[in-house]
């Protein structure tokens, strides 16, 4: 049997409780500790506003990640991580410590009970597309910026 092949996959990365920045410095190298992944690449942190008008403001980036993981796997790995920082869901968009979502796994499309990519609300969010569109331009074209214009957002700084 081979080896799988490494697929390019990206995943969305949240916080707006505790130490954001350090949290998200946090996940970022537990993602690149996690076997199966053999790359991490991340964006710069953003700061956006919630989704809904409680809460502080998010910070946000995007990591590219080079994996043998599946999809469903990687999403478990994921929910993992957030759980080991303290991940609550006590409402949809309740504020959280840590939110790690599969954006784009290769070219693939999958719908499923626990699993929808590409991201269905990845071309609603700017807190999204702008660290995305910094790590792989290719795939954000401006019109989908040109559509999230409106959306508060501001990039901090490189991760590391």
């Amino acid at each position: 049997m081979s080896p799988r092949s490494l697929v390019a996959a990206y995943v969305g990365l949240g916080a707006n409780l505790g130490d954001p920045p350090a949290t998200l410095r946090w996940a970022l190298d537990r993602l690149a500790a996690e076997p199966g992944i053999e790359a991490v690449r991340a964006s710069s942190f953003y700061r956006s506003a919630p989704v809904q008008a409680d809460g502080p403001w998010y910070v946000n980036a995007v990591a590219e990640l080079h994996t043998r993981l599946t999809a469903p796997h990687l999403l478990q790995r994921l929910q993992a991580i957030e759980a080991d920082a303290g991940r609550t869901r006590p409402y949809r968009n309740a504020p959280r410590t840590l939110d790690l979502d599969l954006l784009l796994y290769g070219s693939a499309a999958i719908v499923s009970e626990w699993l929808i990519v590409p991201h269905p609300r990845l071309w609603q969010r700017a807190f999204v597309l702008h660290p995305l569109g910094e790590l792989a331009p290719h795939r954000v074209p401006p019109t989908a910026l040109q559509a999230v214009a409106q959306q508060p957002i501001e990039r901090l700084s490189a991760p590391f």
